[in-house]
């Protein structure tokens, strides 16, 4: 059996940092080429974070992901899924639904009520394990209202 490994960290985690690089990559690959996305950059800067996990299997980096506190002001008492990622190797493992899990209770123990998230729905993986762990779709919030290929979920924590 593997050792897994869940590390609390920052935005400012070299491995955080590695793995969101790879998401990007894995996006520009799946969902179209960077000018596609680049509406997306802003919403997506590490230096706003301040709670991520990096989750480690055997030693090695399997992903990360990460919360913030929701700014734009329509949702109470929230917090925003980042930045979640599994490389490769370890999809299929029931890495990525344990490493929402240990989000979702972190942003319990930080007294969050609600969490939202904005994915796509041609990330069918994603939209899975959102949807196993209890999010349901809502209306697009905040920046993506108008961004109709944008979907966006939300759990009560």
């Amino acid at each position: 059996m593997a050792d897994i490994e869940f590390i609390r960290c920052t935005g400012t985690n070299k491995d955080f940092i590695e793995n969101c690089q790879l998401l990007d990559m894995d996006l520009d690959r799946r969902v179209g080429r960077v000018i596609k996305r680049d509406k997306y950059k802003q919403y997506n800067q590490l230096d706003e974070i301040k709670e991520a996990v990096v989750v480690y299997v055997d030693g090695k980096v399997a992903g990360a992901g990460a919360i913030r506190e929701y700014q734009y002001g329509d949702i109470d008492n929230a917090t925003e899924l980042k930045r979640v990622f599994v490389r490769d190797e370890f999809q299929g493992k029931g890495i990525g639904t344990k490493l929402v899990l240990e989000l979702i209770e972190w942003a319990k123990e930080l007294g969050y009520r609600k969490m939202i998230l904005e994915t796509g729905e041609l990330l069918q993986e994603s939209c899975y394990v959102y949807r196993k762990v209890g999010f349901n779709k809502m209306d697009n919030y905040g920046p993506y209202v108008s961004m109709p290929e944008s979907l966006c979920m939300m759990k009560e924590l």
